[in-house]
């Protein structure tokens, strides 16, 4: 087996003292509710669209073929510009957003780049909780977009220069546990809200967005910069002493790891572009109500699933949890796509379907779930923010999030399209993209479990693919004590 494929590939790095301190852990914990708001939001607007008066006041359109058009195919019926484009403007916002970001990250610090989140966030709920044109919604969700794009990009890079590198992995996934905690928080709100009389349900849905987003406000205000961003903003005291604080070790002991911090910044600080050297060589079937139960059911077992990840990502490793949870996603998308096709086939139309049927289907969905909430899910934000060396990883972070934006906003604005003429093929076009994804982890993701962040770079060095790209110096502030130091060379 060549070196870096299979479950044990990838390198090592030096171990740095430190121990898991109560302060670490709450710094850490509150930096990744951040997570939050992304979560609410992925929640509450796939409940909110289905709710009767939401549809009747901005998408009579959509409201009246799905109520008064019986011969509607079951495929096609949401398929609406304007309900896809409520959906999507947020993503393509945060795309933006998120870009824009890394400028404020790296120049003020990660926790003020979350706080700027959570505010532009708290507007957005605000005016979609007081809508009364499908504009003003649409305004909304932009805004809730561009709050989303700031805190994601922020919040991992936080969390990964916060936390001992044993235990990065674990920390990092409390991001993505507070964003299923916010989808299960959202989906309890979804069902509860259609039955208030005083009020419009779908206001107090789109309204408690307010809530989190004051969170995060309050969180970040009170949070500690990381030792690696007070670096960047030349505080060398304070930045020894935070980093002594949360590794909980006397000023010897952190001396080590605050030289290889504080080389890393001051290659960071000779970078001008690091724009420009990131691109260089590195070193269903349900009625209303149900369908919203349906929805906390999925939501509690994403919740639950990641805590597996958390549990497992610094023991088992990335590469592990990546790999399983794709072949158990594989294995949902296809099943999905044969009941599907069984009952509904090319035509859409079907009239009614066996209580035992709805449920495996959603029983099927759980499955997906579970596997994604436990590999891909939290993984997505982990390894990136933990692969770049300091001088670009503001901008790396801000690359990876904006290309999750992007096609999140692809997804969202074609999925009702394509499901439209698809049909049931659209869940094995995406269990074709799932095998890719699970290939290149198999051979280009090196294993970075228990690896000091500012050495992985040596991982890489060691791999069988990336080595290639790889230039070695003679003192590597990125490889730990006694290392080598890693450049990225032109393209």
């Amino acid at each position: 087996m060549v070196a870096g494929v299979g479950p044990n590939g990838g390198g090592g790095g030096g171990e740095y003292p430190g121990r898991f301190t109560g302060f670490v852990a709450v710094t850490c914990i509150l930096g990744a509710m951040g997570g939050l708001i992304f979560g609410y939001d992925i929640g509450i607007s796939g409940g909110v669209t289905s709710m009767a008066p939401f549809l009747k006041k901005f998408f009579p359109g959509v409201y009246h073929r799905e109520i008064n058009d019986r011969s509607h195919s079951q495929y096609c019926k949401f398929d609406d510009f304007t309900l896809t484009a409520f959906t999507s403007s947020l993503y393509v916002a945060a795309f933006f957003a998120s870009l824009v970001a890394s400028t404020v990250t790296k120049k003020f610090g990660r926790k003020w780049s979350m706080f700027l989140g959570g505010l532009i966030f708290l507007s957005g709920a605000l005016l979609n909780m007081f809508a009364s044109h499908v504009s003003m919604l649409i305004v909304g969700r932009i805004l809730l977009g561009i709050g989303v794009g700031f805190s994601v990009q922020s919040v991992p890079l936080y969390v990964s220069e916060m936390a001992p590198h044993k235990y990065r992995g674990s920390l990092n996934i409390v991001f993505q546990l507070s964003i299923t905690v916010g989808i299960f928080a959202a989906n309890l709100v979804n069902y509860f809200t259609p039955r208030l009389t005083v009020v419009d349900g779908w206001r107090v849905s789109l309204g408690g967005a307010c809530v989190p987003a004051l969170i995060i406000m309050v969180s970040s205000f009170f949070l500690p910069n990381t030792p690696n961003s007070m670096l960047e903003q030349g505080k060398p005291k304070e930045a020894r002493e935070m980093l002594r604080r949360i590794r909980g070790v006397s000023d010897q002991e952190v001396e080590a790891e605050f030289r290889g911090i504080d080389e890393a910044s001051a290659a960071a600080r000779a970078v001008e572009h690091p724009w420009r050297n990131i691109l260089l060589r590195r070193s269903i079937g349900f009625k209303s109500d149900a369908a919203l139960l349906s929805a906390v059911i999925t939501g509690t077992v994403n919740v639950l699933a990641t805590f597996v990840s958390i549990y497992g990502v610094d023991r088992w490793g990335r590469r592990f949890l990546f790999l399983e949870g794709g072949v158990q996603m594989i294995g949902s998308q296809v099943a999905i796509a044969a009941l599907i096709g069984w009952k509904f086939g090319v035509t859409g139309d079907v009239t009614v379907l066996p209580a035992w049927y709805a449920w495996l289907v959603v029983g099927l969905i759980c499955f997906y779930v579970a596997g994604y909430a436990w590999s891909w899910g939290p993984l997505g934000f982990v390894v990136p923010s933990e692969i770049f060396p300091l001088e670009i990883r503001s901008a790396g972070q801000s690359i990876n999030v904006s290309m999750n934006m992007f096609f999140t906003f692809l997804i969202a604005q074609l999925f009702l399209t394509m499901l439209c003429h698809m049909k049931f093929g659209l869940f094995l076009f995406f269990a074709c993209f799932l095998v890719g994804m699970s290939v290149f982890i198999y051979f280009f993701l090196p294993e970075t479990k228990g690896v000091p962040i500012e050495s992985v770079a040596r991982v890489f060095r060691d791999h069988w693919y990336w080595r290639r790209f790889m230039v070695a110096d003679d003192d590597d502030h990125k490889g730990g004590p006694g290392g080598k130091k890693f450049h990225s060379t032109a393209v």
